[in-house]
């Protein structure tokens, strides 16, 4: 059997190992927020924005913001019905409903000209989903959140990277969540991160995120409010600072994937990323799309990657198919898209002999 293409995998060099052995050998005691700090530092100057807070997760991030925002029982929370649950289940923690919406079909993320028919009396927010590094159509999100007093979020867990007329994504709404799963462009194994120009949001989730702890409370294990343990750890925090260290490398190394599967992939009838103009897409996941009217068994797509020993993965579900949220099935982008779609593999120093592999496979299929 061929050596097996996964379809990501984290790049870890001599950097990350070096400070992780610093961080386990001296990162305790007083020292035992140096790399979280030092993390949080360097990713809210790369990324723009005034504060960050590192922590356990990006699906945690998201929790404490739309907590400190006010999201509870009997809101509801705007989003694209193109999602991995992680987006919704926050809402659903606080007592709140996920309304979904419809995708867009040329970048597959939130489409904002059903947004304003969705909003009602109790919308409390609208989360702007940047799907596999494709970006949303910020200008007219944040002028509806404007015209309504609605907050605009940005679930930015897959666009480390991309850029939105001169703004990273997660700088420019209410406030931005990333993710660091090992799935992900910078990788800390698990982890996440909570960015915001908003001072006073900042502090809550400061506050949030250490069991309810104020940094201003001077009483020994008093708690102001009832919080959440979403901290990133010191160690973790360490391979984050050597990953960010890194991240022009490790973006344009995914760039390169993309662009190689963008040439071979031309003459057939698919289309992938989107990079509309005034932006620059983070490329974590190229994705195809096969157009409407060719014949295409996607599971069948599946079964000859597994036999050639290719690991690829299946476009998201609609949350509204699934059993927990099923009974919206207006939402005909996002079912279409996802039956007749393909997420390759992009794992870093991917050469271009395992791209080919994957691309006769691809090719092999629809020429069938």
């Amino acid at each position: 059997m061929n050596k097996k293409i996964h379809y990501t995998k984290p790049s870890i060099t001599d950097l990350e190992v070096e400070y992780v052995k610093d961080a386990a050998r001296y990162g305790w005691g007083e020292r035992c927020y140096e790399y979280i700090h030092r993390f949080e530092t360097l990713f809210k100057e790369y990324v723009g924005s005034k504060y960050a807070i590192a922590t356990s997760s990006c699906t945690g991030a998201l929790h404490m913001g739309l907590a400190a925002i006010g999201v509870g029982n009997g809101d509801e929370v705007i989003l694209a019905d193109t999602n991995w649950i992680a987006t919704a289940a926050p809402i659903v923690y606080l007592g709140a409903r996920p309304v979904f919406v419809d995708i867009l079909k040329d970048t597959w993320c939130l489409n904002h000209k059903l947004v304003e028919k969705s909003i009602t009396q109790n919308t409390k927010a609208i989360i702007a989903v940047h799907l596999y590094g494709n970006l949303c159509e910020m200008n007219e999100l944040l002028a509806i959140g404007e015209k309504y007093g609605i907050p605009v979020i940005e679930d930015s867990a897959e666009a480390i990277g991309s850029i939105y007329k001169g703004k990273r994504a997660g700088s420019i709404g209410k406030f931005g969540v990333f993710s660091f799963h090992g799935t992900k462009t910078l990788t800390t194994g698990e982890g996440g991160m909570f960015v915001t120009n908003d001072k006073a949001i900042f502090e809550k989730v400061l506050t949030l995120s250490n069991h309810g702890r104020s940094r201003q409370q001077t009483k020994q294990f008093w708690a102001d409010m009832i919080g959440f343990k979403y901290k990133m750890s010191n160690i973790q925090a360490a391979i984050g600072c050597a990953q960010l260290e890194r991240i022009d490398e490790l973006i344009h190394d995914k760039k390169r994937i993309f662009l190689e599967y963008k040439n071979q992939l031309t003459k057939l009838p698919i289309t992938l990323n989107p990079e509309k103009p005034g932006t620059t897409n983070g490329y974590w996941m190229p994705n195809i799309v096969i157009a409407d009217g060719v014949n295409f068994d996607k599971i069948k797509l599946f079964d000859n990657f597994k036999k050639a020993n290719i690991d690829a993965r299946v476009f998201f579900y609609p949350l509204s198919s699934m059993t927990m949220f099923r009974g919206n099935s207006a939402n005909t982008n996002s079912k279409n898209i996802s039956e007749r779609s393909a997420n390759l593999p992009s794992y870093y120093g991917m050469s271009d002999t395992e791209i080919e592999q994957v691309v006769e496979i691809v090719n092999d299929h629809l020429s069938s």
